[in-house]
């Protein structure tokens, strides 16, 4: 039940639920005899058992979907510009700037890709994870170093990986689109 008053949030909850049943025992203990002259504290007792016991609610923030994604463009943005300010092999900055508008390209549609949990679930671990990883790693080692073992190469070899992941993405977070647009071509050439 999704609702702001507290007290109908609560009497909808598990807890109260579970309290319930347990005020139930009580009041059956009460009518076979068993709770004897105190049966109301019983009964009240053993519905506050019941509630302590329950789980808690899981809460599920909800966030809305244009500022879950201007986040995410604001983290990928940040992450470009910071590229270009770092000495990186030649090939970083254009194939990270490549992912980046394969990215946008679902960040610009934050309502279709929160409607798709995969996509959105790809995007956030591209652009909160994988991208950032990739590149801090190497920004991480010296220089001196990073060209003695090559790591220049390896962080091409990982942004090629990246884009490939994106680009699978992408097209099927697309496909829908590109199969409307196939069909209403189609549909324009039957009508003439």
């Amino acid at each position: 039940m999704a609702t702001s008053n507290p007290v109908l949030r609560y009497l909808a909850s598990w807890k109260n639920l579970a309290g319930c049943v347990g005020g139930l025992i009580g009041l059956l203990l009460h009518l076979v005899g068993l709770a004897g002259s105190y049966w109301v504290v019983v009964v009240i007792g053993l519905y506050g058992v019941g509630a302590l016991a329950a789980p808690p609610e899981r809460i599920i923030l909800v966030t809305d979907p244009e500022e879950e994604a201007g986040q995410l463009r604001a983290e990928l943005d940040a992450l470009v510009q910071r590229v270009r300010g770092f000495n990186v092999p030649t090939e970083v900055a254009p194939k990270l700037g490549e992912i980046a508008e394969i990215l946008r390209g679902m960040l610009d549609r934050p309502r279709e890709l929160r409607a798709d949990p995969d996509a959105l679930h790809a995007v956030t671990r591209l652009v909160g994870i994988d991208l950032p990883l990739s590149v801090q790693t190497y920004l991480n080692l010296p220089w001196w170093y990073a060209a003695a073992r090559g790591s220049g190469a390896e962080l091409v070899r990982q942004l090629d990986l990246l884009k490939a992941d994106a680009v699978r993405v992408a097209e099927r977070f697309h496909a829908a689109d590109a199969q409307r647009q196939t069909d209403h071509t189609r549909y324009l050439e039957d009508r003439e």
